[in-house]
């Protein structure tokens, strides 16, 4: 039988190996001659760190040294209870322009099942909260945002589950999402919580609207990433450049996923 794709030991070498290029390549979030809308993926880990500390503030500094125009955040609200919202929105927005998409009312939560969108300049048309299912609750937003008077982006900011089968139904219901005769481009942000590539990734039925995919980066963990967890995919070939993980000091401890971000251009 023919074998698709790097076996994960593979994949840890190659981590490791480029680990000094992508720390050099990270100081500035918007490299010069790089152009388009930098859009981010953070799982936030409920703001705790690989210290064990709880701090929102300094969760918000890593958000604040991406600089993104677009950002999907997850785990932004505690896991049980009333969910409360654990990040200083209002002073988020006033440090980065970053605002949340809204959504309806759901205790004193940020976001859907933990899934936060924020964006800087636009306005929404359009939001709709998915429940995803399986056997663990998570979630999708799917938002439909227009940039600057002529450009309508839609962004699925979504968390997949644990189990590889939840993964895979919870990916057909992103395929069900872009099953609409209409051709808006479209993003698909998130922890995808899937470490394995090629035949064996449950994420394969992606490839008929999202392929071909870009390069996995490895983000978890955040002190020595060699798993590709998080994900950033268009709809639209060429869509997407520039696919890199956000490591940097404060990054690689403030959480135990690295955030991801890309340009887009549309």
């Amino acid at each position: 039988m023919q074998r698709t794709g790097r076996s994960l030991p593979a994949s840890m070498l190659l981590s490791i190996r480029d680990r000094r290029m992508q720390k050099a390549n990270a100081s500035s979030p918007k490299r010069t001659g790089t152009t388009g809308t930098l859009v981010a993926s953070y799982n936030v880990h409920r703001c705790i760190g690989l210290d064990r500390r709880f701090d929102p503030e300094r969760t918000s500094r890593v958000i604040r040294e991406i600089d993104p125009d677009v950002i999907a955040l997850q785990e932004a609200d505690n896991r049980f209870g009333d969910r409360d919202g654990l990040l200083d929105l209002s002073r988020l927005e006033s440090d980065t322009g970053l605002v949340p998409v809204p959504i309806s009312a759901n205790g004193k939560g940020h976001g859907w099942h933990g899934n936060v969108l924020l964006f800087k300049k636009g306005v929404v048309r359009d939001v709709h909260q998915i429940r995803l299912p399986g056997l663990e609750p998570r979630g999708a937003v799917v938002a439909e945002i227009d940039l600057d008077g002529n450009r309508t982006l839609r962004v699925i900011a979504a968390h997949l589950g644990l189990l590889r089968r939840s993964r895979s139904q919870q990916a057909g219901v992103v395929l069900d999402i872009m099953n609409s005769p209409d051709e808006t481009p479209t993003l698909l942000l998130g922890d995808l919580n899937e470490w394995r590539l090629g035949n064996r990734s449950s994420l394969n039925t992606l490839h008929t609207t999202f392929g071909p995919l870009p390069p996995a980066v490895p983000t978890f963990p955040s002190n020595l990433p060699l798993l590709a967890l998080d994900r950033i995919m268009a709809n639209r070939h060429g869509m997407i450049s520039a696919v890199e993980a956000h490591d940097t000091p404060l990054s690689r401890v403030a959480s135990d996923h690295l955030p991801l971000r890309a340009f887009v251009r549309l």
